[in-house]
């Protein structure tokens, strides 16, 4: 379900967009709209000064605010790895306590927030808040909902973080994606010693836990005692419950798809991501530059975990999207680096970025940028500034086009 029965659409070549039209406008009422950024797997609204969506939320005001739309954005402060139920159970305390006024709700979810998203949605869902929420005083004010960069088909990664040894590498990664946001870089010789596990597993079986104080040590100790003690907490919360890895993988997903319905009359849009292949051509593209071919290393141990899948036969529609986006249809070996790129279509395709899991977010290279944007691993997607602020001018466009269509009534 999406807009494109009640909208029109017009190809904007020269800013490499879509742009939705309603084709009868309706004037945006004057209240408030209000839109909720859900983090994904591991996510964080913000911790030790690092946001997840990075400039994100200054965006979205603008570009709404030049359509008339007067938005409150509210970055939901989730659970990292906790079950999706919980998980959705958090975003609908968040939405209580923020939007009690009549207000149009829009959700828009990264990752594994956008199942969140889907589940707080589902008709009927229970979600088991204590005290008890009434859920559809709030879902029925649900006017769209985006996913970015989702597993909606789950991802094969899941199944080896799933394990003892994978719980162990996810901790790790977890510390070193934070410490990387807030510092830069890595320490090289850690970074070269985590793309070597990840790309060769068999190297983690009889791993020394000793090996893995001294690089938390390490890294923890570059933070000021208020961040170390944040990241500290933030990492514990992985550690005590790991429910959500199990419900990611494609046969944890498959009984969430059955368990769940889209809501009626709702517009589902949403964004898929799609990294350079990793060979010999992305080794190539990344050039000489030692920490960027050890961090390149790391993306082609992920990009293996993540390949593979089975994915519902996509319509003509969504191909033509695709190959137009891409050059060529997406087969299932094709990845973000966390998600395969078929796992993230849902609804209405809006955005296809060449990008790894976290450009989208705003976690992209750009020095020059003041703070400056630091890249999570080195892809050779060659997303930048630009490809950041033409995927969110289409969230921007969706969101701001379902605001002109009254709850409930959809695009029939």
């Amino acid at each position: 379900m999406g807009l494109q029965s009640c909208a029109k659409i017009t190809h904007l070549a020269e800013y490499g967009h879509f742009l939705y039209v309603l084709a009868r406008p309706k004037a945006v009422a004057t209240m408030v709209h209000h839109i909720y950024l859900i983090p994904g797997f591991f996510g964080f609204a913000d911790i030790g000064g690092i946001t997840y969506f990075h400039h994100v939320h200054d965006f979205l005001v603008e570009r709404l605010a030049e359509r008339g739309i007067e938005a409150q954005i509210v970055g939901v402060k989730t659970m990292p790895t906790a079950s999706i139920r919980r998980r959705a159970g958090r975003l609908l305390e968040t939405i209580a306590a923020t939007a009690d006024d009549d207000g149009p709700i829009h959700l828009i979810g990264h990752s594994t927030g956008g199942l969140d998203a889907r589940l707080f949605a589902t008709p009927g869902a229970s979600l088991g808040t204590e005290p008890p929420i009434e859920l559809e005083k709030y879902a029925s004010r649900l006017r769209s909902i985006v996913t970015v960069a989702t597993p909606h088909y789950g991802t094969p990664m899941a199944t080896f973080f799933n394990s003892l040894m994978g719980a162990q590498m996810l901790y790790l990664l977890s510390l070193g994606t934070i410490y990387t946001l807030r510092f830069g870089k890595l320490p090289l010789s850690l970074l070269i010693a985590i793309g070597g596990i990840v790309t060769k597993l068999d190297d983690v079986i009889g791993f020394e836990n000793t090996i893995l104080d001294q690089w938390y040590d390490e890294l923890f100790s570059d933070f000021d005692l208020e961040r170390e003690a944040a990241v500290k907490a933030f990492l514990n919360e992985i550690k005590n419950d790991t429910d959500l890895v199990g419900q990611l993988t494609p046969g944890g997903i498959d009984l969430f798809n059955a368990s769940t319905s889209n809501r009626p009359g709702v517009p589902y849009g949403s964004v898929v991501t799609m990294a350079h292949k990793a060979d010999f051509g992305s080794i190539r593209e990344i050039g000489l530059d030692p920490y960027r071919q050890a961090s390149h290393a790391l993306y082609r141990g992920l990009a293996m975990l993540t390949r593979g899948g089975t994915y519902e036969r996509l319509s003509r529609a969504d191909a033509d999207f695709l190959e137009d986006a891409y050059g060529v249809i997406p087969t299932s070996k094709a990845t973000d680096g966390v998600v395969p790129t078929r796992s993230q279509v849902w609804g209405e395709l809006i955005h296809a970025a060449r990008a790894d899991h976290l450009d989208a977010c705003g976690h992209f290279n750009d020095p020059n940028h003041r703070p400056p944007h630091v890249d999570w691993i080195a892809t050779g997607s060659g997303f930048d500034r630009a490809a950041f602020d033409a995927l969110w001018t289409d969230v921007a466009e969706y969101v701001a086009a379902a605001s002109n269509v009254e709850p409930g009534v959809g695009c029939d």
